[in-house]
């Protein structure tokens, strides 16, 4: 990153091989020696934060340098056609040579269905999940593949969108707007055992 511009305390040059940020407040830089001084008001700061900073293990600076251009290069884009049907809504996030590194799914349903009532104009949408690959996580590519599904359930006259979800996407959704239902549903699973005519021989029944 360009940093002629800035200088450490002493008026040098910071080293030219190195990424550097300037540090405006202590939590701009967690786990620096300053770090734990972002509950505090400024005046009770032991020491003055540097002006600016810098990491010096080469890993974590290819690593981020890696992550900066995934969020400037990363291109999401709404797949139709191909065979997918048109209640199917599926967006996904490209990197310049094609490798898919997000994917969301959800899908149309009619509310009719569920309360009985005449068939209407009316749809709604059903969440059924957002993938990221592993890594490209925490660069805000899942909350921009749920802003890009609220951009087209807006201009499809879609108001409504539920999901039923758990861990890591819970925190995700409640973080992009999503509340929580009164319902709680529970959470079931179906085992299919094989038949008899397909039961290996000398298996119990």
């Amino acid at each position: 990153m360009p940093h002629d511009a800035l200088r450490d305390g002493a008026g040098r040059r910071y080293p030219a091989h190195l990424d550097v940020w300037e540090v405006k407040e202590p939590k701009d830089w967690p786990g620096a020696w300053w770090a734990n001084w972002c509950n505090l008001p400024p005046a009770r700061w032991p020491l003055p934060v540097p002006p600016a900073t810098y990491e010096r293990n080469r890993r974590y600076r290819d690593r981020r340098r890696r992550a900066e251009e995934i969020r400037r290069t990363v291109r999401l884009r709404r797949v139709t056609g191909g065979g997918l049907p048109a209640t199917s809504w599926r967006f996904v996030a490209e990197l310049p040579g094609g490798d898919l590194v997000g994917e969301l799914r959800a899908h149309e349903r009619s509310p009719h269905l569920i309360d009985g009532a005449e068939p209407a104009e009316e749809r709604e949408i059903v969440f059924d999940g957002v993938l990221v690959a592993e890594g490209c996580r925490r660069l805000g590519i899942g909350r921009r593949l749920l802003a890009m599904l609220a951009d087209e359930m807006g201009r499809s006259g879609i108001r409504n969108a539920h999901a039923i979800a758990e861990a890591a996407d819970v925190d995700l959704l409640l973080a992009c707007g999503w509340e929580f239902k009164t319902s709680r549903p529970w959470a079931l699973r179906l085992d299919r055992r094989p038949s008899a005519a397909n039961r290996p021989s000398g298996e119990a029944g």
